[in-house]
């Protein structure tokens, strides 16, 4: 079972007007763990790349409907149903969430990359007093696998203090490339559940945190995620925040930037940064790309990533997928630096490098060195030219701020942790 952490804050005046957030209230917290899917998966790189394939479709296809409806143009053919991005099923980290009253628990993938809840791939729905089926399907494919049934509204409870009267919730009759989860429960842009429902196509479904902030159950608009570094296969390590943010997650203060304007990354949790290895090696020149949850590695453009490789001496693993180095090269390895909003945050080398002590769930060899950092396969000018990942995320608060259309991140106390 893995559960993933809710936290609630509810304090008596919350503004996002300074670069800086701070709550000190009391929070209400459920904790959430990562799981690692054991049995030395050797394709985890490539479903990333899918996933990346995915975000540029999809992106395209919302700014295209986007850009049709500021014009008074008909709304683009969708097709049999929208290219939604799944999760890495390598690395997973889940929410326990209950839906119906009495609640049946759900294991759903928490994804900010795409925003349709969905339950029914593995746990059975059961109808209950506050069940109430629409007369839409939905229908949602995904970079590997897909989902389509029912939608109904129903009371969906995160946690004692975070439950949502009459949430939009798909029901699955089919799913297809989800083991071990029941779904997913999405938290990105709202935009993004355009075009999943039928017959009523131009449709917007709020999302989970959408509902938390117009049913006044949190004081502000926007989700805050907290991960802790971890060489083990199953633990406990995080901290999912509605409404606010928890201070003693992060150290110093929280840079913001806003949605970057450029498309196809605009229409995710996009942002704009640039990337240097060392001192001096700039591998990337300051582009758009995006945050998310769903990714577990860091994915950056084809260019970036042959100036990497050229500036520390890592070679392809074929067993992996992952680039590799010796552990003399390693020992040499210098920092990547991320500057985002005007601050420039410090990947270490630590960092940089996949858990030892969990080569043999990727297919790796006991001593090898694994790099987490990893080709989007294309070069930049994409658009979405790199994804600040799970393995990034573990070592940055994130801030997703709906209200205010930008994105936070902060320093944690494991930064600069020697886990891996």
């Amino acid at each position: 079972m893995r559960v993933f952490a809710l936290v609630l804050i509810i304090p008596a005046v919350f503004a996002l007007t300074t670069p800086v957030v701070r709550v000190t209230d009391s929070l209400i917290s459920v904790p959430f763990a990562k799981r690692i899917s054991a049995g030395g998966i050797k394709s985890f790189v490539e479903a990333d790349r899918a996933r990346a394939r995915s975000l540029v479709k999809i992106g395209k296809r919302k700014a295209a409907v986007r850009a049709a409806k500021a014009a008074g143009l008909p709304v683009p053919d969708a097709g049999a149903a929208s290219s939604v991005p799944v999760t890495n099923e390598l690395v997973s980290y889940i929410a326990s969430v209950g839906v119906g009253s009495p609640a049946t628990q759900f294991d759903l993938i928490v994804d900010t990359g795409s925003s349709n809840t969905w339950v029914g791939a593995t746990t059975k729905f059961t109808k209950t007093s506050t069940t109430v089926q629409t007369a839409n399907r939905v229908s949602v494919t995904y970079g590997s696998g897909s989902f389509s049934g029912t939608e109904f509204t129903d009371r969906v409870t995160l946690s004692s203090a975070l439950v949502i009267n009459n949430q939009s919730i798909g029901v699955a009759s089919r799913s297809t490339g989800f083991t071990g989860v029941d779904g997913i429960i999405g938290i990105g842009p709202v935009d993004l559940t355009l075009d999943t429902l039928s017959p009523a196509t131009n449709t917007e479904i709020p999302t989970v945190t959408d509902n938390l902030f117009s049913q006044g159950t949190i004081p502000s608009h926007l989700v805050a995620v907290s991960f802790e570094p971890t060489n083990s296969e199953t633990i406990t390590n995080g901290e999912l925040t509605f409404g606010g943010t928890d201070s003693s997650k992060f150290t110093g203060s929280i840079t913001f930037t806003p949605i970057t304007g450029t498309s196809p990354a605009s229409e995710f949790w996009g942002i704009n940064q640039s990337v240097r290895y060392g001192t001096s090696t700039n591998i990337l020149s300051s582009t758009a790309g995006i945050v998310d949850t769903g990714t577990t590695l860091i994915l950056l453009a084809s260019n970036a990533i042959t100036a990497y490789q050229k500036a520390n001496g890592a070679v392809l693993d074929n067993t992996t997928g992952l680039l590799r180095l010796t552990t003399a090269q390693f020992a040499n390895l210098q920092s990547l630096f991320f500057t985002i909003g005007g601050t420039t945050f410090e990947l270490t080398a630590n960092a940089q490098a996949w858990p030892r002590n969990l080569n043999a769930d990727i297919g790796g060899t006991a001593n090898n060195v694994y790099l987490i950092v990893g080709s989007i396969g294309t070069p930049s000018g994409e658009g979405l030219d790199f994804i600040n990942g799970q393995t990034f995320l573990e070592r940055f608060y994130s801030v997703f701020d709906t209200a205010n259309k930008r994105v936070g991140l902060a320093t944690t106390p494991f930064t600069t942790a020697t886990t891996n």
